[in-house]
C-alpha cells in the first residue's frame, strides 16, 4: 500500500479595475428549478466549480465553462461582494490511469504536467483563480472520513464480492433526482454513459453511486474507511471538498452541462446525507458544450482544439476569450475558424477605440454591459454594447467637430469596464 502526497497550487490573479457604482443583482438559470432566478449571496458569495481530470490539455470546451463562471465571479466582485471560489482537480480517476498506461507514463507526472498547463491557460485567459484549489489526492483523508460517516449512519454498504467497494444507498436519499430533474430511465442511461455501473451485480439499487473503490492490482491505493484500502469515487470527492471549504448552502454549483447527472446529482446526495440539511447548493448552473464539425468537443471523440495550441500558434488569448464569449454560455455552439477571425477583428477594433484621446460617453455602455451580464450572463448583448461604443468613437473622432458630450475619460472607463467585467485586457 502506497501513499501519494500531492499539493495543488492555483495561478496568479490578474488585477481588476474598480468601476464607479455597481450593477443590478445577478440572475442565473438554475437547472434544479428550471428557470432563471435571482442569486442573492450574503456579504461573501460562495461558488464551487468542478475542475479538470488532468489527462490532457485544456480544450475550448473546458475554457468556455471556466469563462462563464469567471464572469459570475467578476459580477459579484463588481457588486462589492467578497467571493470564496473553490475548484477541485480530479487527479485520481480511471481516465488519468488509462492515459498514463497508454503512453507508458507515470500517472502522477502526467497529472502534474497537465494541471500545470491548465494553470498556464487560465492565466493567459485571465480567469480569476480559486481561493481553494484542491486535488482529490490531497483531500483523501477528509473523503475517507466522510465515507465512514455515511457507513456508520447506515447510508452506505459494501458489496459482498470481496472487492471492498462501497456504495451509497440512494433509496434513503429523500428528493433524489431533484437537482437534475431526470426520470429513472434517463438517469440509468446517463449513468452507464458517464462512468457509472448500473448493471453491476450486488448493488441494492442500480443507481447507487460508488463511494470507495477497493484496491486493485496495478492501481494506486490509500488507507480507506474501516481499513479498506482503495481510492475514492468521483462524486464524494467534490462533496467532501466543498463541505470542508465553503460548507453547505453555497450560492452556485457550476460546471459543464454534462455534469448535471450523475456528478452534481450525486455530490448533492452525499453532502445532504452527511449534514442532514438541504440544499447542497442554492443554484445549479451549467455551461453548454462547444462543438467542432457538428459534434461535441470531447477527448473521447478526439476532436479537440486546445487553448495551449492556439497560444503556441500566436493567437492572442484575449481573442480566444472574446470568441468564446460571443455565444451565450447555455447555448451549445460550434467553434470555427471564422469565429476566431471575427473575434480578432473585434479585439482590434476595441483596441483602436480605447487608444483614442476622446470617446463616446462611457456611462451608457457601462450600464448596458452590467445589465446584460446580470441577465443570465448575456455576453452577446454585452459585446454588442461595446461594439456600438467603439463604432461611435471611431466614427466621431473623424468628424470635423468633436461632440461636446465626449470626454477624454471615456476610453479609459470603457477599457476598465471591458477588463473588469468581461476579462478582456485591451492594452499590453
Amino acid at each position: 500500500m502506497r501513499f501519494y502526497p500531492r499539493h495543488v497550487h492555483s495561478w496568479p490573479a490578474p488585477l481588476i479595475p474598480m468601476l464607479p457604482g455597481s450593477g443590478p443583482a445577478l440572475r442565473l438559470f438554475d437547472t434544479a428549478r428550471g428557470e432563471v432566478v435571482e442569486v442573492t449571496p450574503g456579504r461573501t458569495a460562495r461558488m464551487y466549480v468542478c475542475g479538470i481530470t488532468p489527462y490532457d490539455a485544456t480544450h475550448l470546451g473546458h475554457a468556455a465553462t471556466y469563462l462563464a463562471f469567471d464572469l459570475v465571479n467578476r459580477i459579484w466582485r463588481d457588486a462589492r461582494h467578497a467571493v470564496h471560489f473553490v475548484q477541485n482537480v480530479t487527479d485520481v480517476d480511471d481516465p488519468l490511469f488509462e492515459r498514463a498506461d497508454r503512453d507508458g507514463e507515470d500517472w502522477i507526472v502526467l497529472g502534474m504536467r497537465e494541471t500545470a498547463l491548465f494553470r498556464e491557460d487560465m492565466t493567459a485567459l485571465r480567469v480569476l483563480p480559486p481561493d481553494d484549489y484542491v486535488g482529490a489526492v490531497e483531500a483523501i483523508p477528509q473523503i475517507v472520513g466522510k465515507v465512514e460517516e455515511l457507513w456508520d449512519a447506515g447510508l452506505a454498504y459494501s458489496l459482498d464480492d470481496g472487492t471492498g467497494d462501497v456504495y451509497h444507498d440512494v433509496s434513503q436519499a429523500p428528493g433524489f433526482g431533484a437537482e437534475s430533474g431526470y426520470d429513472e430511465p434517463t438517469m440509468l442511461r446517463l449513468s452507464a454513459e458517464r462512468g457509472g455501473d448500473p448493471d453491476r451485480p450486488g448493488k441494492r439499487n442500480r443507481l447507487d453511486p460508488l463511494l470507495w473503490r477497493g484496491a486493485r492490482e496495478g492501481e494506486p491505493s490509500w488507507p480507506g474507511p474501516r481499513g479498506v484500502a482503495g481510492r475514492p469515487g468521483w462524486h464524494i470527492e467534490c462533496a467532501a471538498i466543498a463541505l470542508d471549504t465553503i460548507g453547505m448552502g453555497f450560492d452556485v454549483q457550476g460546471g459543464g452541462s454534462d455534469l448535471v447527472f450523475p456528478h452534481h446529482e450525486y455530490s448533492a446526495v452525499h453532502a445532504e446525507a452527511l449534514t442532514a440539511t438541504k440544499p447542497f447548493a442554492r443554484a445549479y448552473v451549467h455551461a453548454a458544450m462547444i462543438g467542432l464539425d457538428g459534434e461535441k468537443m470531447s477527448k473521447s471523440r478526439g476532436n479537440l482544439v486546445f487553448v495551449s495550441r492556439l497560444r503556441g500558434e500566436g493567437v492572442d488569448p484575449m481573442a480566444i476569450r472574446l470568441a468564446l464569449l460571443s455565444g451565450h454560455y447555455r447555448t451549445d455552439r460550434a467553434w470555427t475558424p471564422d469565429l476566431l477571425v471575427q473575434a480578432e477583428e473585434r479585439l482590434a477594433t476595441w483596441q483602436r477605440a480605447v487608444a483614442l484621446p476622446l470617446g463616446a460617453p462611457a456611462g451608457p455602455v457601462l450600464i448596458t454591459v452590467r445589465e446584460r451580464l446580470a441577465d443570465d450572463l448575456d455576453t452577446p448583448g454585452s459585446l454588442a454594447a461595446v461594439d456600438a461604443w467603439a463604432a461611435a468613437t471611431l466614427a466621431g473622432t473623424d468628424a470635423p467637430d468633436t461632440p461636446d458630450d465626449w470626454d477624454e475619460q471615456s476610453p479609459t472607463v470603457v477599457g476598465d469596464l471591458v477588463d473588469a467585467l468581461l476579462g478582456i485586457a485591451l492594452s499590453a
